[in-house]
């Protein structure tokens, strides 16, 4: 069975509206919208302006989380400094799901190298999560998309710890690099399990530097943008961005792509769609 991704090559709000609505998935009870508000500095992130016609659509709370690391995201009353700095709650409703313990625990059973995800108990009070994912590089993962917004994203500061060392927080950086990806895919799983399925995941191939939104000295941009993908198979929506980027004539791609082949970026899709809850193969619906 393939997947159906959503694709305009047209870059502005009201495409994202349209590509939701082509996706045709309701998003019942409360809705989680997952985005990446962007670490002080950054100057790449995706500004709240660009969201406000889906989020207004939708009609949900913004969400983020806590980093694991230094910066202005790391303790909860920076973050939400560092929110209203970057224009997010002068518009929407926001919240911080791990604002305060403890952590909500996510069996995973059937998880490759972790068996269980830490994230904010804020997750409980949601039925319902939109993923608005900025597509570029990563300095760790190789590249950012939906699959990280669920388990990075998605994950309370000590999950991500718990993830990026595979399983041993003291690891944190530390572990063996394909087990670190593979536990992405494998707490990505307990998001999509958690959600029945009731999630739509955005991504905006827009202002692709090789680092990410996280990184509060990032590079610019190394290639033009490409467009928006919407689809409500995360798996197939990130492959989908990097066959896009591989097809690309921008000679700038060849920066992208060194930092996600060299860190084996497409694991993280391989393990995904080994674990079953999305797949590599997709139709590209192309929308004016």
């Amino acid at each position: 069975m393939s997947a159906i991704v959503y694709f305009s090559k047209n870059i502005a709000p009201e495409t994202v509206t349209a590509l939701f609505a082509r996706v045709g998935k309701a998003l019942p009870g409360r809705v989680a919208i997952k985005v990446h508000s962007g670490e002080k500095g950054n100057q790449n992130f995706l500004k709240p302006d660009f969201w406000k016609d889906i989020i207004t659509r939708v009609g949900g709370t913004v969400v983020e989380t806590n980093t694991a690391y230094g910066g202005q995201r790391n303790k909860t009353e920076l973050h939400e400094k560092l929110l209203q700095e970057h224009g997010w709650t002068a518009l929407f409703p926001m919240q911080i799901l791990d604002h305060d313990g403890p952590d909500w625990e996510l069996p995973i059973p059937n998880g490759k190298v972790i068996k269980k995800n830490f994230v904010g108990k804020g997750t409980a009070q949601f039925d319902s999560l939109l993923v608005l994912s900025h597509f570029k590089g990563h300095p760790m993962g190789g590249y950012g998309g939906a699959l990280k917004q669920l388990s990075i994203g998605m994950a309370s500061s000590f999950g991500k710890q718990y993830i990026h060392g595979a399983g041993n927080p003291d690891l944190f950086w530390n572990a063996d690099h394909d087990s670190f990806l593979e536990a992405m895919a494998d707490a990505a799983g307990s998001i999509v399990e958690r959600f029945r399925g009731n999630i739509v995941y955005v991504n905006v191939m827009k202002n692709m530097s090789v680092d990410c939104d996280c990184c509060a000295v990032a590079e610019d941009p190394c290639m033009a943008d490409i467009g928006i993908l919407a689809s409500d198979d995360p798996v197939a929506i990130d492959q989908a961005c990097l066959d896009l980027v591989y097809a690309s004539n921008d000679p700038g791609k060849a920066h992208l792509l060194e930092r996600i082949e060299s860190r084996n970026g497409v694991h993280t899709i391989e393990a995904a769609a080994a674990l079953g809850y999305g797949t590599r193969k997709y139709d590209l619906v192309c929308i004016d």
